[in-house]
């Protein structure tokens, strides 16, 4: 029994800590810090019990109210989460991989490519999103709303590793059919926009030039 619910821990914390790290990064590291250090009966995998160490907690902590601007300016928002693309998929790779504890490396293999793969789905999603609001011209809106709703995902997925292992998975789950279905939707949207700007095109080709002007 203990065996198993060691089990379900260990893959909500690679399931939830690589999804919520392509969402916020640093919020994922100074939640995990923070309740590695003072959550009773919170244990980090020992190849992630850095996170608790104060010279990465802190850190953690100043980039994540650093990011918590950013996200909601829309004029900066868009170029930050293009930086972090280099950083949160690598990331949330690596929790991944970290969060099984001592396995066969083949097994670490595998969790880093599914991680390196949920993180990027989060991020994709996200911005995504902001582009979508961008080219709508909702930004000023609907960028500061989706980064309070999306702090607020990745801190409550976060914080149920500790007491609810299970609705952590859950959660994440949740948030990745719900991206799926996002994505679905902005694809669809942006194919009518692109099939009405060529329909646009074709009934209103662009003038003949006259050659009499050319050869004068």
């Amino acid at each position: 029994m203990v065996e198993y619910q060691n089990l379900i821990a260990h893959l909500a914390l690679a399931m939830g800590a690589s999804w919520c790290a392509g969402i916020n990064l640093y919020a994922t590291l100074a939640v995990l810090g923070l309740m590695a250090n003072y959550v009773p009966g919170f244990h980090l995998p020992p190849d992630l019990a850095i996170l608790g160490s104060p010279y990465v907690m802190l850190p953690a902590l100043f980039m994540y109210c650093v990011e918590f601007f950013a996200d909601k300016i829309p004029a900066i928002d868009s170029a930050w989460d293009t930086i972090h693309t280099f950083i949160r998929v690598p990331a949330g790779a690596i929790l991944a991989a970290a969060a099984l504890g001592s396995v066969p490396p083949e097994l670490q293999v595998g969790a880093a490519m599914i991680g390196g793969t949920l993180a990027l789905g989060a991020h994709t999603t996200k911005a995504t999103a902001r582009v979508a609001a961008h080219a709508t011209g909702t930004s000023l809106l609907i960028s500061p709303a989706a980064s309070i709703v999306e702090d607020g995902l990745v801190i409550g997925t976060v914080s149920l590793l500790a007491a609810h292992p299970f609705l952590s998975i859950g959660m994440t789950i949740l948030m990745i059919i719900a991206s799926a279905l996002l994505l679905k939707t902005l694809w669809s949207v942006a194919r009518k926009v692109i099939q009405s700007l060529s329909g646009r095109k074709k009934l209103y080709p662009a003038p003949a030039m006259n050659p009499s002007r050319v050869l004068s």
